[in-house]
């Protein structure tokens, strides 16, 4: 059997600097039901975090309203001290329960919530932290000027952003370096062409949320299902493969509970798609 390992994916220096493997890993879905809570088994939780570096894993997304704050608990208690494994997080949402999400940006919370995700992470330091959306109640100025000081302090070493547009990007480039965006984007989720255009043009990391889907296209006849067969793949490799193939700055971020998934969506890397292929799948989602 061959050996999977993401590093097939190449690699992207996040602020310029900060080099990671292409094929990430989203932490959201190693807590609890409607990212609430606990696991419900936290032995399998470590097992597929221990498994990240052994399959060449080394770009880990997460976020303190997670749990809120168990994924982070989980990654540092599996991974600290990391040796060469980055962990992005992310800040700027309150957790009232089950699937509740509430926006806050105030800069007093901003800092607060870094503060403490260093700490559950066990680092002085956090690689990439994020604004996990700009809160509107909120002058972004505020906000963005926050996160700056955050880096001024070191606190954080490069900064980033969720689910913006062009315009807010350039914004808070203002204000301070943005060396990452991260926005739904897939197969079939496309609202963030220009968004991503805008990164690439830019040298920022593309990081796109709900990488996986790829919806009716992943059907019996379908254009994923037809390319996947060809390959002997899943759908899910060929959605991942087409990411990697699609721009140098993608650095998508499929996560799962199940050392299994996880070792299928990195055999991913090695998944190349011809140019006919390629363009099959662009005007099938466009």
């Amino acid at each position: 059997m061959a050996t999977i390992s993401a590093a097939a994916s190449g690699t992207f220096k996040i602020g310029g600097d900060l080099e990671v493997t292409r094929l990430g890993y989203g932490a959201m879905r190693i807590v609890g039901d409607g990212v609430w809570g606990p696991a419900k088994d936290p032995a399998a939780v470590q097992a597929v975090l221990k498994r990240l570096p052994e399959l060449g894993v080394d770009f880990i997304d997460t976020a303190d309203s997670y749990g809120p704050g168990y994924s982070e608990d989980y990654i540092a208690e599996a991974l600290a001290p990391y040796n060469g494994v980055r962990v992005a997080t992310k800040g700027g949402f309150t957790r009232h329960g089950p699937s509740i999400w509430e926006q806050l940006g105030r800069r007093e919370y901003l800092r607060q919530c870094a503060l403490m995700s260093a700490r559950r992470l066990g680092v002085e330091t956090i690689d990439l932290y994020q604004l996990h959306r700009i809160d509107p109640r909120t002058d972004r100025a505020e906000q963005f000027a926050e996160l700056q000081s955050l880096k001024e302090d070191g606190i954080v070493r490069h900064l980033g952003l969720s689910e913006v547009s062009v315009e807010e990007i350039k914004a808070a480039q203002e204000v301070f370096e943005v060396a990452t965006v991260q926005n739904l984007y897939n197969l079939t989720v496309r609202q963030s062409e220009d968004v991503l255009a805008y990164c690439e043009e830019q040298g920022i990391g593309f990081i796109p949320w709900f990488p996986l889907a790829s919806g009716g296209l992943a059907q019996p006849g379908g254009a994923v299902d037809e390319i996947a067969r060809a390959h002997e793949a899943t759908a899910g490799q060929v959605a991942l493969a087409w990411l990697l193939a699609k721009s140098p700055v993608m650095l998508p971020i499929p996560g799962t509970s199940s050392v299994e998934h996880l070792e299928e969506n990195v055999a991913a890397a090695d998944l190349t798609l011809s140019e006919s292929e390629l363009a099959t799948l662009e005007a099938a989602s466009a």
